[in-house]
């Protein structure tokens, strides 16, 4: 029964207090609001911020995927770098990966891994009296479609037949497509590229542009016919992937791919290689390791102002036990403790920031829902940059109402009923 009854006794002061607490926000509501600004801000700031760290996240994994695919690695003379030092000592070291090493890796390996050569440059394209400037055009095998996604939403990818017989024969991205043709299919029409007439067998499925880069301005067309246009550059990258049935994993199929380029290259069983590889899963590496170093340098930083929203909390706080003194003195007068008074406002000063952290919670994930209008990716708003932002509010608020609760507490009644 004794514990019942102190039971009782607690949840009736921690009640009394949140009455005390609510009805004095209630009361100075302008100035509440004012108040919570800060942490409003601050808390929406890090859900926007830790929304895009997401979204960059989810980008990436669906670039990879449409890089690589799943099952895809990519070969080249520089395959990654992290900065110009490193991208410097590779182009040094590494041999540039010709023609003729991909024709070497066809008649040795070319019965395991299916292989598709890569080239790029920018071009104007053209079509009746419109000119789509920002193309991208790729020299490729017919086999890319089946290397990566390159899906088409209209007409096909071009068969191993076009290619022998160096075919004009071009797929196109989506904006390519609403620039030169906004009316009708672009299928069996005509393009120009560097004077050359092309003819649209396919369009790629849209991928859409986001945070600025473009997508959908690719332009693939056999690399038989970039080479007679353009030339083989100095250096290609190569795709790469087991063939079906086989039983090959990836890393079973870079192995076969390395061991023949490094037979390629006379490298002895101690030297290290002299090109460079790159896999989907080393993609995903490195990008969950850049993430998490833009995330411990952004959440913080934007967790300045739930800072400077404290210190505003608890100079209004300072401020209202200055104006309730007398209440204070009568509190004491009737036999509050000084336990209940600090409680009183340690319990305002929570309220009044998990108020904030909830309005900045919601204003933060409207904020990443406008954003992914605007940007046209995805800002994914996970439990867990919500939970921290609702947790970091409510500690802000224990922060900042500490010292003016204590204050509150330890003033004399006599004194405080003096007070008008």
């Amino acid at each position: 029964m004794r514990h019942t009854g102190v039971g009782v006794r607690a949840a009736y002061i921690v009640w009394t207090a949140l009455r005390l607490a609510t009805e004095s926000i209630r009361a100075h509501k302008l100035r509440s609001f004012l108040t919570l600004l800060g942490v409003i801000i601050g808390v929406a700031s890090v859900v926007i911020v830790g929304a895009a760290v997401e979204g960059l996240g989810v980008y990436a994994e669906q670039s990879a995927a449409k890089t690589f695919g799943t099952e895809t690695f990519l070969v080249a003379q520089v395959a990654r770098a992290v900065g110009r030092r490193e991208y410097y000592d590779k182009l040094k070291r590494n041999r540039p990966i010709r023609w003729e090493d991909l024709k070497y890796l066809e008649a040795t390996t070319g019965d395991r891994i299916l292989y598709s050569p890569y080239m790029s440059r920018p071009a104007e394209i053209k079509a009746e009296n419109r000119i789509f400037d920002d193309g991208l055009v790729q020299g490729v095998s017919w086999t890319l479609s089946f290397l990566r996604d390159v899906s088409t939403s209209e007409g096909r990818f071009f068969t191993p037949e076009e290619e022998r017989n160096r075919q004009a024969v071009a797929v196109i991205g989506e904006d390519v497509r609403t620039t030169l043709f906004p009316t009708g299919s672009p299928i069996g029409r005509k393009i120009k590229i560097q004077g050359v007439d092309f003819t649209v067998v396919g369009v790629q499925e849209k991928l859409g542009n986001v945070m600025g880069g473009l997508r959908d301005n690719a332009v693939f067309i056999p690399v038989t016919v970039y080479r007679r246009m353009f030339g083989t550059p100095n250096s290609i990258t190569l795709f790469a992937r087991a063939r079906a049935g086989l039983g090959l994993s990836l890393d079973e199929a870079l192995d076969v791919t390395r061991a023949a380029l490094r037979a390629r290259f006379r490298l002895r069983p101690n030297q290290p290689d002299r090109f460079d590889t790159l896999t989907p899963e080393a993609v995903r590496t490195w990008t969950q390791n850049i993430l998490a170093m833009i995330s411990s340098v952004a959440v913080p930083l934007t967790s300045i102002s739930l800072v400077v929203g404290g210190i505003v909390v608890m100079n209004i706080m300072l401020v209202s036990v200055t104006e309730r003194t007398h209440e204070i003195g009568i509190r004491k007068s009737v036999g509050a403790r000084p336990f209940d008074i600090r409680l009183q406002f340690l319990l305002e000063a929570v309220l009044l920031t998990s108020l904030g952290g909830a309005v900045g919670l919601g204003l933060g994930v409207a904020g990443a829902r406008a954003l992914e209008q605007i940007l046209g990716t995805t800002l994914p708003v996970t439990w867990q940059y919500a939970a921290l932002a609702l947790l970091v509010s409510g500690a802000v608020g224990i922060a900042a109402g500490w010292y003016p609760a204590v204050r509150a507490a330890r003033l004399d009644p006599v004194v405080a009923l003096r007070q008008e």
